[in-house]
């Protein structure tokens, strides 16, 4: 049988595997509350709050979790912080809180019916069997050419596929958009698409802009075709439908945004009271709005029928006629490594020539079922499964493989450990990177540093398994990186990153900075994350977290498994200026082998000198945060003072090795007569009064009282992973005290 028609028959049933778990499971879960039925007509009507700003499409299919029960119902609408829902079955008058489980395995549908279409098409399976082998002889010419951007539209006439591997900061977006132009120029149709919006909005916003540079901008024939796109585009309106559909027909966003004014006011009439009139008015102006909406959908068609290059997303070109029924000349699937292979194949088979666009040592395409087919085609980039990564190993670029060799981001001593471990010597740093990250380097903390590795060995055993999930978190870690944080924006620094490997440690970062950190972060761009959601984005200073140390006797399968070095890759390469690791240097050399790219990382920082121990605590923190101490922990003054305060519970970690003082016990045993005292321990204690023993033996001592004030290291333990300085932090955050509460095996279950 035909090669290609059987890749389209794995493809497919990777895809159905796929949509199957997410059914079954599901994974994005929003948490509703406050839910009202509306109307029993035409099926059960709901208005729900959020937490957060839903921004589900109208039509999609979600689940509604109550306990063990799950419903299935539709949205009817999503914006703000309000949702209305449709299901077939009676869920009751009032629903007091519920998840909403959303999984978007329609769009992996649509996907499917696109790979059916390509097997009949002999055009289509033509060109995804070019894409998956692309063997055949290289036609551009191959005389030497004056810039990227010449051979890149050279080989994207000439040769049918074109692979282009583009390591961070090398141009990849200034290249492919000037390619995609030229191509514009010459009179042909051009398809950009990635996996994600902001992908699409950074690409599009650099086409247009060159595009208006050269004076040969025509309004409608440049189009970013969907409804989400973000802020990046608002200096190029002019490219949007929105825009375009204002501009010729007023009346129908007037008409949408009076009837969004109504149903605004309705909403606050429902929050406050409930009438049946006021549901079935609200009803009634869903409706007309839906109406207007599938005019404004219209207008939008005919956009992209007319536009002559168009950027959208590979799910938005999956299920959208407009774009899988038109055929293009070039079509530019940029962050590809991070696209399933079938959408890349999907998309391959638009148009008569394709540029595959990414960087295969970064992160992989994510999947949730376990199944073989899906680890096969799903979790695996095409740049593999083509076999032209491989031709990297072997000391040769295959010949449709074209690298963009110079990087512009990195300070040269952040990308000297990329250059040489991850890209194997073949990228080297542009020559203007060294001035232009000076100021940067300048700042705090650690001034005039580029890379540092903050070293936390002997501070303690503070890795932690969350209580549910699993996922691990480092308090120890936290605050540090916490700090940092402080010290770059005290510093000038308006750009700043935080990432972590585990989810768990960057929810705590993110809750951390939303309660202590709020102001500052609307006047800079402050992010906390896990490394795969940092991906495609940059700072000028970045915090990486690797979390890991004692009691734990491995490192987790992220920082040492067979993507680890993508995602350590991703952690270093998203900085401008100044990197900064936070990782225990001892625990990493004793469980990670030489050859892992973490123990790589840490022996290169250690090769440069470029290490900073806990007792240099004292020189590079200048600014203490009002609600972040830190001091010595034998300065015992401000805890007993604390204690002595508390008015409702104080909740005391003591493990193995803890010495307690006579003082120590005297003023607990006091305050057990006022309030709760609540004690982990693996060993029972006494001496102190009245206390709620907890037989959970947590690694490193703590004290939280009244579960406002959390204090770490202290009483003073002596463990063998505790040795001097014996360094102690006070936090002031009832946010962060709740989340640790909730998260920590023993104190969860006892609260």
């Amino acid at each position: 049988m035909n090669i290609t028609v059987e890749y389209i028959k794995e493809w497919q049933q990777a895809l159905d595997y796929e949509i199957s778990h997410l059914k079954k499971f599901g994974s994005t879960k929003y948490r509703v509350f406050s839910g009202r039925l509306l109307t029993a007509e035409s099926g059960f009507t709901y208005y729900f709050d959020s937490n957060v700003s839903l921004k589900i499409p109208v039509g999609t299919i979600v689940k509604l979790e109550r306990g063990k029960e799950k419903s299935e119902g539709r949205i009817l609408s999503s914006e703000g912080k309000s949702i209305i829902l449709t299901f077939e079955r009676n869920l009751g008058e009032l629903i007091g809180e519920a998840n909403l489980l959303h999984d978007p395995w329609e769009l992996l549908e649509q996907l499917i019916e696109r790979l059916q279409e390509s097997k009949k098409n002999k055009t289509k399976r033509l060109r995804i069997k070019r894409l998956m082998n692309p063997s055949m002889p290289a036609k551009h010419p191959e005389g030497k050419t004056k810039s990227s951007v010449e051979e890149l539209y050279l080989r994207s006439k000439y040769n049918p596929v074109t692979y282009v591997w583009g390591p961070p900061g090398t141009g990849k977006t200034y290249t492919l958009a000037r390619t995609a132009a030229n191509a514009y120029f010459k009179g042909k149709n051009v398809l950009i698409l990635s996996h994600s919006n902001q992908a699409v909005d950074v690409l599009m916003k650099e086409i247009s802009g060159f595009i208006k540079l050269k004076k040969r901008f025509n309004e409608g024939e440049v189009l970013r075709y969907g409804s989400q796109a973000g802020d990046e585009l608002n200096s190029h309106e002019d490219i949007l439908p929105s825009a375009l559909i204002k501009k010729e027909y007023p009346g129908l966003l007037d008409d949408k945004n009076r009837l969004t004014g109504e149903k605004k006011g309705l909403k606050q009439d429902l929050s406050s009271s409930f009438s049946k009139r006021d549901s079935s008015a609200l009803i009634e102006i869903e409706k007309k709005i839906a109406r207007v909406l599938e005019k404004i959908r219209q207008k939008e068609i005919h956009l992209a029928k007319e536009a002559c290059l168009i950027g959208t997303t590979l799910a938005k070109a999956a299920g959208d006629p407009a774009i899988y029924e038109r055929e293009f000349d070039l079509v530019i699937v940029d962050e590809a490594s991070m696209a399933y292979i079938p959408q890349a194949a999907f998309a391959s088979a638009l148009g008569s020539n394709v540029i595959i666009s990414g960087d295969f040592k970064q992160l992989p395409p994510i999947a949730a079922s376990r199944s073989p087919l899906v680890n096969q085609w799903l979790k695996e980039d095409i740049f593999h499964k083509s076999g032209v990564a491989d031709s990297v190993s072997k000391d040769h670029l295959h010949p449709h493989l074209f690298l963009l060799k110079q990087q512009r981001r990195m300070h040269p001593d952040i990308s000297s450990f990329t250059n040489r471990y991850i890209y194997h010597s073949l990228v080297e740093d542009h020559k203007s990177v060294l001035n232009s990250r000076t100021e940067i380097v300048s700042r705090a903390p650690f001034n005039n540093s580029a890379a540092v590795l903050l070293d936390t060995s002997f501070t303690g055993a503070h890795c932690t398994q969350e209580r549910m999930s699993k996922s691990r978190f480092n308090p120890m870690h936290l605050l540090l990186s916490f700090q940092l944080i402080h010290e770059a924006y005290e510093g000038g620094s308006r750009s700043i990153g935080y990432v972590a490997p585990y989810r768990a440690q960057a929810v705590f970062m993110q809750n951390l900075l939303a309660d202590l950190y709020s102001e500052e972060m609307n006047s800079a761009d402050i992010i906390a994350a896990t490394v795969h959601k940092l991906q495609g984005s940059e700072r000028d200073i970045l915090i990486f977290d690797t979390v890991d140390s004692y009691p734990e006797s491995r490192a987790g399968m992220l920082l040492t498994g067979k993507e680890s070095e993508r995602l350590i890759n991703v952690a270093v390469t998203r900085t401008k200026g100044k990197f900064i690791q936070v990782s225990d240097r001892s625990f990493i050399k004793k469980s990670i082998h030489h050859g892992k790219t973490l123990r790589q990382l840490v022996d290169h920082q250690e090769k440069y000198h470029n290490t900073a121990e806990i007792d240099t605590i004292g020189k590079w923190i200048k600014n203490q945060h009002p609600k972040l101490k830190w001091m010595h922990a034998k300065k015992t003054d401000k805890i007993f003072s604390d204690i002595n305060a508390a008015e409702k519970s104080i909740i005391v970690s003591l493990p193995e090795g803890t010495i307690l003082s006579s003082q120590w016990k005297n003023l607990l045993k006091l305050k057990s007569e006022e309030v709760r005292i609540t004690v982990l321990s693996g060993t029972e204690w006494s001496g102190f009064g009245k206390h709620k023993a907890v037989s959970q033996n947590v690694a490193y001592p703590f004290v939280i009282i009244d579960e406002t004030y959390f204090w770490l290291g202290l009483p003073l333990d002596q463990s063998f992973y505790r040795e001097p300085p014996f360094v102690t932090a006070r936090l002031d955050s009832s946010v962060f005290c709740s989340h640790f509460i909730s998260q920590m095996p023993g104190i969860a279950e006892e609260s």
